[in-house]
């Protein structure tokens, strides 16, 4: 299916038109309406300012506290399928914990910045390389996460492209209260959280301490290390303080850290590209004497794969990954007079990230990056037949590892935040406003280093004289970003009696980016990237009736630009900024069908979108690879490409008897190039190449806007439903959540198909969950839930390597298998 944007802007002004008089007369609606959901109204801070989610003219799916504990959200991929357009996973890293937002088609690309930001407390989490923003353990203790989807580039900044993300922590209360949770689990889950509530001077200052830990054992077993890779181990840990010395004056302190650890991720191995290691000479199908160059050994690895099936693994080194993050966010709000008021939010976050993998999920040692993970000392099953790792000319007799690697430098960042916010309302309440001005600082914190042994053959797999450990040097990073903004709101009815209930509102903010870096290339030491912009939204909506909303926006964003210091091209070294024009039309409502509170939600937006970074290999057959800065004749560049994106978004829910409330969403994302061109290299996975132009040869342009688009999901449905089961009053609440949803395949090439790229578009899924909670126990304060995930145990990936043609192999990540436990919570002081 695919939508004509002025059919679809069409339907839905009709049915927002039509809507109010098919189901109730509106004066009715007005008192019934209001009445019935004042119940589950949710506020929000999408505009920066507490509202209803209902009256805000933006696309915003919010999640409760209690919503997010019967779905069991511990971590981003849970999201997945439960919000329209939105689509999670790790977009190609090769560690499962970087999980990625994307919202209708803007995504994260390599080395490049989110187009969808997680804030924490109004503030961005900081992110390495793009690839893992905040990290595990984040998700506790929260009021709500709110869904914001469409550029937001006037009041969150200048990359949410797709939207934003707004984790919202508990804040300390003028109450002493709290409460202790433990959890229980299959694959060995346990797990404790706690928070404590303490009003130490009444209303003047009071303090909430939250912690939290977690373990579980993996899904994944590694059969040549004897250990489950994709488990969980984490800790983390937040402190509010709030202190209100004067009135009017309040500030809120929030201190968080985390800290993670565990076995690593486990890439299952899909295949090599046999035949291009053919035509390069790499592997021949007889094998040459004394050296056991043959394709063979890389098909038993192919075998072994399939045999052992999608949950055990064989990987080259003991991986793991380590993960620290904390921070302080200081927020200082002064009421100036009753109309208005300034607030200063600070931050100050560090992030720490030491991983090894081995992507390739073999234990060849072709794609990965060791670190000082160990190596096997041991013969290898599997390899020992080939005689590999080799034995020839005495090298390794014993058949054993000898390139370990060294102790290196993790990568980190420090963070720095600065926004001063003017907020406040005028016109007796009819005119809002909010403007201010932002300062953000990323850079690394020293330079990093990263070990590994790549491209190496089968045959010298862990031989350190043909396939030495490369220990490459990362560069300094520095990011500065400035910017100042307004937005206002005017209900027009200020104006003019008859505009009663019409709103416009208008924003604007200018943006200067400047990116530096220093790069290990002959061609540069230094590299700087400078960049400016205005991203803006002018919108109208307007209340025919209070139950219903209709609106019109059209918003422009911008995502900066960045410094790729993979590339092995002067010209390719930095990518230009990203830019994006959307146009959106839909309408909230809530409505009484036959005494049944109805709530309805669509909207449809157009987006024409340009300079999309796509990355992708590139080779420079000139570099000298003993040169130091030439190391390495592949590299990377980014390509820019233009397409236009349409959708559809809808979501509802009734609630037909006390109790009980049935809801959904779907939505349809139509994605498709308009320009996509790829200039054909000659190196490794190189030309001749298959374009939408026919076969292109090295050096001649490829077409590829047929290709499908990147981390889109055309289709996303979610069905929920829960229950309140009868029982006394004194014994608490029983209630049944059950919650399915589906979404269709996702491509994860930027320039591949399945026909050029086997496995390279993620096969459609369905997910089950359910819990089953009683709350108030006897009206002890006792909360029990039994929960379970992936209720029907399907087997899904979620990730792929996309290097089967540049790098030659396959692999994949899949999602968890049924995951069920009991949580038991005591809460006191309510």
């Amino acid at each position: 299916m695919s939508l004509n944007h002025r059919q679809a802007s069409l339907f839905l002004g009709v049915a927002a038109a039509a809507i109010a008089p098919a189901f109730i007369s509106p004066a009715a609606a007005q008192q019934q309406s209001a009445a019935a959901i004042k119940d589950v109204d949710i506020i929000v801070t999408a505009q920066r300012r507490e509202e209803r989610a209902q009256d805000v003219p933006i696309v915003v799916n919010v999640f409760s506290a209690q919503r997010l504990e019967e779905l069991d959200v511990n971590e981003p991929q849970d999201l997945y399928g439960t919000v329209p357009s939105l689509v999670v996973g790790t977009q190609g890293n090769a560690s499962r914990e970087a999980q990625n937002f994307a919202i209708r088609g803007q995504a994260t690309g390599y080395q490049s910045s989110p187009a969808v930001i997680i804030y924490m407390n109004e503030v961005p989490l900081p992110a390495v390389g793009g690839g893992l923003q905040g990290g595990p353990g984040l998700m506790v203790d929260l009021e709500n996460v709110q869904v914001l989807s469409g550029p937001q580039g006037t009041l969150f900044g200048r990359n949410t492209t797709g939207g934003a993300v707004l984790y919202s922590p508990r804040k300390p209360t003028n109450a002493f209260e709290g409460y202790l949770e433990g959890t229980a689990g299959n694959y060995n889950l346990w797990g404790v959280e706690g928070a404590l509530n303490i009003p130490v001077i009444d209303d003047k200052l009071m303090i909430r301490a939250v912690g939290a830990f977690q373990d579980r054992r993996g899904f994944t077993k590694d059969i040549v290390w004897n250990k489950w890779r994709d488990d969980t181990h984490w800790y983390s840990g937040r402190l509010g303080i709030t202190l209100k010395p004067f009135e009017g004056v309040e500030n809120y302190l929030m201190l968080y850290g985390s800290k993670s650890s565990n076995n690593g991720t486990g890439h299952i191995h899909e295949g090599f590209n046999i035949a291009r290691m053919q035509s390069l000479g790499l592997c021949f199908e007889a094998p040459v004497p004394g050296l056991n160059f043959s394709c063979g050994v890389y098909q038993a690895q192919s075998d072994i794969a399939e045999d052992i099936g999608p949950r055990r693994t064989r990987l080259n080194a003991d991986v793991y990954s380590r993960i620290k993050l904390w921070g302080a966010i200081n927020t200082t709000t002064i009421e100036l007079n009753d109309a208005v008021t300034l607030k200063n939010i600070f931050s100050y976050q560090r992030q720490i990230v030491d991983n090894a993998f081995d992507q390739d999920g073999t234990p060849i040692q072709q794609y990965g990056a060791q670190q000082d993970a160990a190596l096997p000392d041991f013969p290898v099953p599997g390899l020992i037949e080939y005689g590999v790792p080799s034995a020839f000319f005495g090298l390794n007799p014993n058949q054993i590892y000898q390139n370990g690697g060294d102790i290196v430098r993790p990568d980190g960042n420090r963070q720095i935040t600065e926004e001063l916010q003017l907020q406040g309302h005028l016109l007796d309440n009819r005119l809002q406003f909010t403007a201010g001005a932002f300062y953000f600082e990323n850079k690394n914190a020293g330079r990093s280093q990263t070990a590994e042994v790549q491209f190496c053959p089968a045959a010298a797999t862990g031989l350190s004289a043909i396939c030495p450990v490369r220990v490459s040097e990362g560069g300094t990073f520095k990011e500065r970003s400035k910017a100042i903004y307004a937005q206002t709101t005017l209900d027009l009815g200020a104006l003019a009696p008859q505009m009663e209930t019409l709103r416009l509102t208008t924003g604007i903010r200018y943006t200067w980016d400047d990116i530096r870096a220093s790069v290990n290339r002959a061609f540069a030491s230094n590299a700087r990237l400078k960049t400016d912009a205005a991203t803006w939204t002018v919108g109208l909506d307007y209340h025919p009736v209070d139950n219903l909303m209709l609106y019109g926006k059209v918003s422009r964003g911008y995502k900066a630009g960045g410094i790729l210091d993979a590339a092995v091209f002067a010209e390719k070294l930095t990518f230009a900024p990203e830019k994006l024009m959307t146009y959106e039309t839909g309408f909230k409502s809530d409505w009484q069908l036959g005494g049944m509170p109805l709530r309805f939600n669509a909207t449809y937006y157009f987006s024409d979108y340009s300079n999309i970074q796509r990355p992708t290999g590139d080779f420079n057959p000139d570099a000298d690879p003993l040169t130091p800065g030439d190391q390495g004749l592949p590299g990377a560049q980014v390509l820019g490409a233009s397409a236009h994106i349409q959708g559809l978004e809808i979501e509802t829910s009734i609630r037909p008897a006390k109790g009980v409330e049935i809801g959904g969403t779907v939505s349809h994302t139509d994605a498709d190039y308009t320009k996509f061109e790829y200039l054909v290299t000659g190196g490794p996975g190189g030309g001749p190449f298959p374009g939408c132009n026919g076969t292109v040869l090295p050096g001649q342009v490829a077409d590829l806007s047929c290709r499908p688009f990147q981390f889109v999901t055309n289709w996303i449905y979610n069905i929920s439903g829960s229950v309140e089961i009868p029982m006394p009053e004194d014994a608490g609440k029983l209630s049944l959540y059950m919650n399915y949803s589906h979404v269709s395949r996702q491509p994860t090439s930027p320039l591949h198909d399945d026909s050029t790229e086997p496995g390279s578009i993620l096969e459609p899924f369905g997910l089950l969950n359910a819990s089953l909670s009683w709350r108030n126990i006897g009206r002890s304060g006792l909360d029990a839930t039994l929960f379970v995930n992936n209720l029907l145990n399907k087997l899904y990936r979620v990730s792929n390597s996309n290097v089967y043609n540049d790098l030659l192999v396959a692999s994949s990540l899949y999602g968890e298998p049924r995951m069920w436990g009991l949580k038991l919570r005591y809460s006191f002081g309510k």
